[in-house]
């Protein structure tokens, strides 16, 4: 049996796992801006492409990709809440990428197990939520808050199955970012990337993606056709 089939196979309880800013939620350029502010704030010329490429990472590791490890010991902390603050001006204006709430509507209705797991925090995850406005489809949420370790490493991909008490083989992971895939990879999970992050099909590819679509809305018209096909 494939991989694919034994995912589809009836009576095995499945779970279908989301990353959100880029995602569901049309977040990272808005995230590329703030943080490019933060640290010209505090002095740092970092490049927005530089910046872009990060996205997705936690804080912390951001920081330190962009800076080096000995730097970022120091200034982490205070670039991350300048970084905070700046993207919290945004909270009530976020808009979700098109069809992303149909799209954990209908997968919900198939039986799938809708579990997010993100690199946002908690406070951030919230509006992230109300932004996507499916809160009856997801049955879980794990955010930076709950691991030790973000993406790329594992762990927010082994909570989130955890959480939904699904096994690595019965589940499939969204995302945008290069870190995405690799921690789904490194978690055993079969990898969906989107574009909608604004990284390309190469990146993705030689991440670890299985397939990769446009946007949530192109993901929802291809779902007989993809890895999460009822």
């Amino acid at each position: 049996m494939c991989d694919a089939d034994y995912l589809m196979h009836p009576g095995r309880e499945r779970a279908a796992v989301f990353d959100v800013d880029g995602t569901l939620v049309d977040t990272n350029h808005l995230h590329v801006v703030t943080w490019w502010e933060a640290f010209r704030q505090a002095g740092h010329q970092v490049s927005t492409h530089a910046i872009h490429q990060a996205v997705g990472l936690g804080s912390h590791d951001l920081v330190a990709w962009l800076l080096g490890d000995s730097e970022a010991a120091d200034v982490a902390e205070d670039l991350s809440a300048a970084h905070t603050a700046l993207y919290g001006q945004y909270f009530e204006r976020l808009c979700a990428l098109p069809d992303a709430g149909r799209l954990l509507r209908r997968l919900a209705d198939d039986g799938w197990k809708v579990v997010l797991a993100t690199s946002a925090s908690g406070h951030e995850l919230s509006a992230l939520r109300r932004a996507i406005d499916a809160d009856d489809a997801i049955v879980a949420t794990t955010s930076a808050d709950d691991v030790s370790e973000g993406k790329p490493q594992p762990e927010p991909v082994e909570q989130a199955l955890e959480l939904a008490r699904v096994p690595a083989d019965r589940a499939v992971f969204v995302g945008d970012t290069v870190w995405d895939m690799q921690a789904g990879n490194r978690a055993g999970v079969r990898c969906v990337a989107l574009l909608s992050g604004g990284i390309s099909r190469q990146a993705l590819e030689a991440a670890g993606a299985d397939a990769v679509f446009d946007d949530p809305a192109h993901l929802l018209m291809s779902l007989p056709q993809s890895l999460l096909g009822a």
